[in-house]
């Protein structure tokens, strides 16, 4: 009964915690946004910020569009202590790690 039990436990955590978003946006990564290469010719850069979160729980593979939602909001928030208005990705995620450029744009 109690492995049955389990088993029946464990999926459901799984299920409601990959559905969790862990990370929030500070008052500073709220005046930060995501853009592409193209648009900040006219800016200056900051440096960079190189975000990571959890690529799975358990053994289960978090969903790709969860983890990208969590390392721009880090990204955000980093560049907003940063200085920086703008981030632009410069990877992609690997491993739940991805890095970002930070910007100051008018």
């Amino acid at each position: 009964m109690k492995k049955l039990l389990k088993l029946a436990i464990v999926p459901a955590i799984c299920s409601v915690t990959l559905g969790c978003n862990w990370v929030q946006l500070t008052d500073e990564g709220a005046g930060v946004r995501l853009a592409e290469s193209t648009a900040v010719s006219n800016c200056r850069r900051v440096g960079a910020s190189t975000s990571q979160t959890m690529s799975r729980v358990t053994v289960v593979e978090r969903g790709s569009e969860k983890m990208q939602e969590e390392l721009v909001t880090l990204a955000r928030n980093e560049a907003g202590t940063m200085g920086g208005n703008v981030i632009v990705p410069e990877t992609v995620i690997e491993e739940g790690r991805q890095r970002f450029g930070v910007y100051a744009c008018p």
